[in-house]
């Protein structure tokens, strides 16, 4: 029988295979998390790989890519591959943001699984930080987005979606042991915050409920559960499309304790949006998809070093700094509102979001393309229409904003002006704007010790306000305003 040897950075796999089938396909069945963004159409570039044996001749897609994809490559007999970017899991021990206030019942962890990214600390019983780990959420080989892989968990994926998230979870949790001089085993408790499709895929619930119309949740959680042998506290979510990770995203925030009208966004793959008035909490969420977190495109990557992740104009010229200040490999999406907002004080965008040719050099080899910012206008569309039209119903102006919370490591490095150049955010929110990193695992942490942060976030969750904006003609026509810049 062939093999199929592939190795990576933690790992060596030897895989046999009957038939031909594609590198991809024989590493999902094999459970081995691989992306895949596109679902397989050859047309993200995520999945490239190194490959040498009996394998097919590149294909068109392959060759437009410049490189051997996963997604597209056949096996014919024995050959050796690897992955050509590997997404190690990134740990360290540094200072944190929050510190129990209460001790705990021993060594505990808070999780977040975000929809491209997980991330996660662990604390000591003292409430010291003993050690933390981020990686990408592998269940993005079978879908970038929410709706891809809830379509995934009903045609029969539920399981591996559950095990893919498990997997890394128990990675993530062995590195940040690791690097805190700890064993996993010795984590008695955690809490695990996502958004409601995250956690009806981690619990292996079906999402059947929150997929069809009128899209309501079954459960919004709220609840213990069992996770590795211990007991994890999973916070309440708000309805089928806001979590609990706004939930926890607004407690960190504290802005529901305060009298200014306030207003939360956690740009992301799945944009939520949050506004505080008079005592009073609506929510929507609206689909901005993952071009914000350098999924789908071209040369798109998270925030990693030699990341391009903020660019400007001096004097007619382009100029880029990457993480790290290192050779780039990449843009993140800092980087990504920068560079538009450059090309379009060039001129070398104009407001219809058209270039002349088919891309614009940002440093290095790192390109902008069309369809890079096709993608980008879309998302920022998505957020801003859903801005608009929440303030719209909850009869709010945009000059009565106070404050502007920005969850998630988006918001925390991206350009507020690049943000109102390109139309994601009004020109009112300038100088309001208020970055809080990762709000939904400090909400997490939160909820660890002391009792009370979780009833408050069961209390929000119970009187947030819905604002529903699929099929509404009002956020159709918001969207089709937004798409220019």
């Amino acid at each position: 029988m062939p093999v199929l040897h592939w190795k990576t950075a933690q790992k060596e796999y030897t895989l046999l295979f009957e038939g031909t089938p594609k590198v991809a396909d024989l590493l999902r069945e094999q459970g081995i998390p691989f992306p895949a963004p596109c679902g397989g159409k050859g047309t993200c570039g995520k999945c490239a790989v190194v490959l040498e044996g009996a394998v097919s001749a590149p294909n068109e897609a392959e060759k437009k890519a410049g490189c051997r994809l996963a997604c597209q490559a056949v096996l014919l007999g024995e050959a050796w591959g690897a992955p050509l970017r590997e997404d190690a899991p990134f740990a360290r021990v540094e200072g944190t943001d929050y510190r129990p206030d209460t001790p705990l019942q021993g060594i505990s962890a808070a999780i977040d699984i975000g929809t491209t990214t997980v991330a996660l600390k662990v604390f000591g019983e003292d409430g010291s930080l003993l050690g933390e780990a981020s990686g990408l959420n592998p269940q993005r080989v079978y879908a970038a987005d929410v709706i891809g892989r809830i379509d995934a968990a009903l045609k029969g994926k539920g399981e591996e979606l559950q095990n893919a998230i498990l997997d890394r979870m128990d990675t993530l949790l062995a590195a940040a042991c690791q690097a805190g001089g700890i064993e996993k085993e010795d984590i008695v408790s955690f809490a695990v915050t996502g958004n409601t499709a995250m956690l009806y895929l981690l619990t292996g619930r079906s999402p059947a409920s929150i997929a069809t119309f009128p899209f309501r949740s079954e459960t919004l959680f709220g609840e213990t559960w069992e996770l590795f042998g211990k007991p994890a506290y999973l916070p309440s979510c708000m309805n089928a499309f806001v979590g609990a990770d706004i939930t926890c995203a607004l407690l960190a925030s504290g802005m529901c304790e305060k009298e200014e009208t306030a207003l939360l966004c956690d740009v992301g793959t799945n944009g939520e949006i949050a506004l505080w008035k008079d005592g009073k909490l609506y929510v929507t969420s609206t689909a901005a998809g993952p071009a914000f977190e350098g999924a789908e495109i071209s040369r798109g990557c998270g925030y990693i070093p030699g990341a391009v992740d903020r660019l400007w104009m001096a004097n007619g010229k382009l100029y880029a700094h990457t993480v790290g200040d290192l050779p780039a490999v990449g843009i993140c999406g800092s980087g990504l509102l920068d560079a538009v907002a450059c090309f379009l004080e060039s001129e070398e965008l104009d407001e219809t979001g058209a270039m002349d040719g088919d891309f614009l050099p940002i440093a290095g080899d790192v390109t902008l393309t069309q369809k890079d910012v096709r993608a980008l206008q879309l998302a920022k569309a998505a957020i801003a229409a859903g801005i608009e039209i929440l303030l719209a119903r909850a009869g709010v102006k945009e000059r009565e904003i106070a404050d502007v919370y920005l969850a998630g490591g988006f918001g925390t490095h991206l350009s507020p002006e690049s943000a109102v150049k390109i139309g994601l955010l009004p020109r009112s929110f300038l100088g309001k704007i208020i970055p809080l990193g990762n709000a939904a695992l400090q909400g997490a942490c939160m909820l660890l010790g002391d009792p009370a942060p979780r009833e408050k976030c069961n209390s929000l969750a119970a009187s947030s306000i819905h604002v529903e904006l699929g099929g509404s003609a009002d956020f159709n026509d918001a969207f089709v305003e937004h798409m220019f810049f």
